[in-house]
């Protein structure tokens, strides 16, 4: 669930990208807000105020370090990782120099052990032509099922989401953002729009106007932190919650133009933000994404294809090239 700070991030954004002094003419404007609407310089004293002021600088600058210094620790991990790694691919490969140095050892056999020796090499070949013939078949389903589902739909834009001819929406596997261009002359205020979100159905239009949005969502949301403002006075934003947050959604609302979900990039998720069995699962899903776009079985289908080749080392009489496994 997302913070309650949180949920005036966007409203924050839009006042500080208004302000032409950016966050200072921001501050300017906050403290002078207090002053004018408020007591809080009077109430209980400038003391009082003052120290209000910075235990919330402290509070957040701390925070911020805190994050700093984590992200510090797994830059330096992970170069430490890839130095292990370079490491060890170089004693590799000394070795593998080392062994060709010394060319192949000469070994007398018996004809007996020679023709045994023959033997294992003709029913480990066959066995490997098997296994290729099996995992054809398995490869050649899966393309086609991929192909039939892939079949309408466009690629997602860079935020998971897609981008119309009325609207563009992107997402997260927990939040959707949808983007409204109102095609009005007169810059826009909230009393000349309708919006209205919903738990299964949004709309949103310009008052007395047919809604350039209004269909029945995708899946399920959370009301009790949509939220929407207007941008440069022409714009209508519009963000809120999944209550599944362990899906892809393919569309915004029913009946529009559908993604292909297969494409879908989970990196541009806040991975550090999901708890550990839902960061290990999509983790799991980031993997077997990286696996199909260069041709190589995903984490189940090695799984299985490991389980058959031991299987098949196990039982070398048994044919397994007509099987078709799914």
């Amino acid at each position: 669930r997302m913070p309650d700070h949180e949920r005036y991030d966007s409203v924050l954004l839009s006042l500080a990208q208004q302000m032409a002094g950016g966050v200072p003419e921001l501050f300017d404007v906050v403290f002078g807000f207090l002053n004018r609407k408020t007591d809080f310089y009077t109430g209980g004293g400038v003391d009082k105020a003052r120290a209000m002021v910075l235990g919330a600088f402290e509070k957040h600058g701390a925070e911020a370090f805190k994050q700093e210094e984590m992200k510090k620790r797994e830059r330096e991990a992970a170069a430490r990782r890839l130095e292990e790694a370079r490491k060890a691919a170089d004693k590799k490969r000394e070795e593998e120099e080392k062994a060709k140095e010394q060319g192949p050892s000469i070994v007398e056999v018996t004809d007996e052990e020679a023709a045994e020796f023959e033997r294992k090499q003709k029913e480990k070949k066959e066995a490997e032509v098997k296994k290729d013939d099996v995992k054809k078949v398995c490869d050649d389903d899966e393309d086609e099922e991929s192909k039939k589902e892939a079949e309408g739909k466009i690629a997602p834009n860079a935020g998971n989401g897609a981008d119309l001819d009325k609207y563009s929406w992107t997402q997260t596997l927990t939040d959707v953002e949808v983007r409204i261009p109102m095609r009005v002359t007169f810059p826009l205020r909230a009393k000349d729009l309708v919006v209205e979100v919903n738990k299964k159905h949004l709309k949103v239009g310009v008052r007395g106007q047919p809604p350039i949005v209004d269909g029945i969502l995708k899946a399920d949301i959370k009301t009790d932190t949509s939220n929407w403002i207007i941008e440069d006075k022409k714009n209508v934003v519009v963000t809120f919650e999944k209550v599944n947050n362990m899906e892809w959604w393919s569309c915004l609302v029913e009946g529009d133009q559908e993604i292909n979900t297969q494409k879908v990039n989970p990196e541009n998720s806040k991975l550090s933000d999901l708890d550990g069995d839902t960061r290990q699962m999509v983790e799991k899903m980031m993997y077997d994404q990286r696996q199909k776009e260069m041709g190589l079985p995903t984490s189940e289908e090695k799984k299985k294809q490991d389980m058959l080749k031991k299987f098949m080392a196990q039982h070398p009489e048994m044919d397994f090239s007509q099987a078709k496994f799914s």
